[in-house]
């Protein structure tokens, strides 16, 4: 699984005009599926998430995790993030799971975001949905777990 992270001051997301999701001070969390994934790959990414140090302390280093300054979560499936353009310019996405294993996978992920007891806000699987959002920083990272 893949989780493109990045920090904001708030962020949301829409479907069909209408807002699904919104979250304050946390993390935008980008997930993606691929067909070896599976349930434990998903609750170590979650648990990457739940811990990477992303938020400043009172000298300005990143020493502080979602956790410690009580954020939240913005979880937003994206297949995308499996998509090759090693041979020309249209992506490929043979390397991203069917809907039937990712969404699952996304579920469990999101689950396992919810044990923390932090706010988790989600957009829905498979729409077309419009994010909007305040990269504080910016700071965006790429995870990968297997």
């Amino acid at each position: 699984m893949r989780a493109l992270v990045q920090r904001v001051s708030e962020a949301s997301v829409e479907v069909e005009g209408s807002v699904v999701g919104a979250i304050s001070k946390g993390l935008l969390v980008f997930v993606g599926v691929t067909h070896s994934d599976s349930r434990e790959v998903a609750e170590k990414l979650a648990r990457k998430v739940i811990g990477i140090r992303l938020f400043d302390d009172q000298n300005g280093q990143m020493n502080f995790s979602c956790e410690d300054v009580n954020g939240e979560f913005l979880v937003v499936s994206q297949f995308t993030l499996y998509g090759n353009v090693d041979s020309g310019r249209r992506p490929g996405w043979s390397q991203a799971a069917r809907p039937e294993q990712a969404e699952p996978l996304i579920e469990y992920f999101i689950e396992c975001l919810k044990a923390s007891g932090l706010r988790v806000q989600t957009g829905i699987f498979r729409a077309d949905m419009n994010v909007k959002l305040i990269n504080h920083g910016p700071a965006t990272l790429m995870i990968e777990v297997n």
